[in-house]
């Protein structure tokens, strides 16, 4: 995967990778556990603990809350997802830094997705289609982003298997992104130190940012 990837990097003019994993931690998380002793009570409460502010900021636009990284088996995915980021940056030579607006991207950037989400915002059916007997729901999935994407001929890989189809969604993910349709963070200093999923539209106090321009993706 290292070697697709770091491929991908070196032959593009532009990069912006889209990974659904988290990209960083709750902010309250490690000091909290950095002075805590076996035995002693832990005063924060629980949300602040495991959930991100991005993560609240998911639920509150889609009603629909990402698994918490602090608390769930998500966060061996989440480390995984950062060693193999920064094998990519060993191979390729270039920093790969995480992109926080359009106009950030340079020559290869990161950003955190979330394909639920930016199915919901798109009006796609966003629940009951990983398991191998919900192809028809992948298949309307497919359908719908046909209309937005140019999918390769053969779709047939992520019919078989959802994570092939959430990779689709990354990249329209992407493509809101590049387009300034994503809600940008209302905090940058929590968000550059907790990470931010970037999805575009729902409902927000935040206010989405239109670069009026296109992107390649």
């Amino acid at each position: 995967m290292v070697e697709t990837v770091a491929g991908w990097v070196g032959d593009a003019e532009r990069c912006l990778l889209a990974l659904d994993a988290p990209l960083g931690w709750p902010a309250a998380l490690g000091p909290a556990l950095a002075a805590h002793r076996a035995g002693a009570v832990i005063r924060e409460p629980s949300d602040r603990l495991f959930r991100r502010e991005t993560d609240r900021d998911v639920h509150r636009r889609f009603r629909k809350m990402p698994l918490e990284v602090g608390a769930e088996r998500i966060a061996r995915t989440a480390r995984a997802a950062l060693e193999t980021l920064d094998e990519v940056r060993s191979r390729t030579g270039l920093a790969i830094p995480l992109a926080w607006g359009p106009n950030e991207t340079g020559r290869a950037a990161v950003i955190e997705v979330y394909p639920a989400g930016t199915l919901l915002t798109h009006g796609f059916p966003a629940a009951g289609y990983k398991k191998p007997e919900q192809r028809p729901v992948r298949e309307a999935i497919l359908d719908r982003l046909a209309g937005v994407l140019a999918l390769p001929d053969d779709r047939e890989p992520m019919l078989m298997d959802a994570d092939r189809l959430d990779a689709a969604v990354c990249i329209l993910a992407a493509a809101d992104f590049l387009a300034g349709r994503a809600v940008p963070p209302g905090d940058q200093t929590t968000a550059r130190k907790e990470g931010w999923i970037w999805v575009a539209g729902g409902t927000s106090t935040e206010r989405c940012v239109d670069h009026g321009r296109d992107h390649p993706v």
